[in-house]
């Protein structure tokens, strides 16, 4: 099971190693019983967290300015009983439930059962949204698109300035994050997650590319959040995140390269394996020290005269600059092992 706890600096430990967060977003399209389908369904595949959006036409997009977005958001909208019902139904499944809250009033009702608060790139200029957030004192999770390192720094400044909990790595996390619907693999751009980590933040990818190859490269790079779009069916949708969304079986098949990816990058404590001694390879592979011809009785070893070869049998070839400048005590053979009683 997935845990939201501090553990080793870090807020968010997912039971595959990065935070699986699977956004469920709108592709409910307003429909109840499809956003609890697919809560289910993310669940069973393994995501640590379950996310929605939490929006109300009128509160989010001009109806003068933009009423075809006004609208279509409209059209997606849930209510607040039906938002606490799919914190519920996550949260007694023992995950983390998180949502984006893109209405002022929303986050009154929809902090007290938030694992994690996400604000979303568009709200990344947004100071009301940007305090309102930090009000809650629930870990945050920002996503960064459109934005120049400018305007990030700015962000986690208000932020920390909102509410100094912030000021703690485990507490905020920056999610590197291209908004388009989808992107090409060059428009990841998983190399920002470098400059976020000098921010003394959690560090994490959200992905809007076709496929999971970003999300395991985001992974091996050290990305400990992963953020995804999550559907039952990509297929013949008319709604455009469907398209750019995992499914129950992408998670899983994500889960299996994360464990890959794991147990590829093993420990950072660098010492010898099990596995270079089964066949004696630290005597078959390192070298010692040899006389490289045949060397007379109380003869200079130099660097004429000796040599370092494989196997490390007699003297290591560590102890090379020893050797040098010592006297030969008998004659000795070309190639063969030394000891520290043939020496003087």
């Amino acid at each position: 099971m997935s845990t939201i706890e501090l553990v080793n600096d870090q807020c968010f430990l997912g039971a595959h190693g990065p935070w699986l967060v699977a956004e469920i977003g709108g592709n409910h399209e307003g429909d109840f019983d499809a956003a609890m389908r697919l809560a289910d369904q993310a669940l069973e595949a393994g995501a640590d967290d379950v996310k929605f959006q939490v929006y109300y036409g009128d509160t989010l997009v001009s109806s003068v300015a933009s009423p075809d977005r006004n609208a279509h958001f409209k059209r997606f909208e849930l209510s607040p009983r039906q938002h606490l019902d799919l914190a519920e139904r996550v949260l007694n499944a023992g995950r983390a439930y998180v949502a984006s809250v893109w209405d002022l009033a929303a986050f009154e009702w929809i902090a007290p059962v938030l694992t994690a608060c996400k604000i979303g790139s568009g709200d990344l200029t947004a100071p009301p949204f940007l305090r309102a957030a930090a009000k809650t004192g629930k870990p945050l999770i920002l996503s960064t698109g459109l934005s120049d390192m400018v305007e990030v720094k700015a962000a986690v400044q208000m932020i920390r300035t909102a509410n100094s909990q912030y000021n703690h790595r485990s507490q905020l996390t920056l999610l590197q994050c291209t908004t388009m619907y989808p992107i090409t693999d060059a428009d990841a751009n998983l190399a920002v997650m470098r400059a976020f980590a000098s921010l003394d933040v959690t560090v994490g990818y959200s992905d809007h590319t076709l496929g999971t190859k970003a999300l395991e490269v985001a992974a091996a790079m050290g990305a400990e959040v992963l953020e995804f779009h999550f559907t039952d069916q990509k297929q013949d949708r008319t709604f455009r995140d469907h398209q750019l969304s995992l499914d129950g079986k992408d998670l899983q098949n994500l889960i299996h390269a994360l464990e890959e990816i794991r147990t590829l990058q093993g420990t950072a404590d660098k010492h010898p394996l099990p596995i270079e001694f089964t066949n004696d390879h630290p005597h078959a592979f390192r070298r010692a020290v040899y006389p490289a011809r045949d060397v007379l009785e109380g003869e200079v070893l130099d660097a004429d005269n000796l040599c370092v070869l494989r196997p490390n049998q007699g003297i290591d070839a560590r102890d090379y600059d020893r050797v040098v400048g010592r006297l030969a005590r008998r004659r000795l053979q070309r190639h063969e092992p030394l000891d520290w009683q043939d020496i003087k």
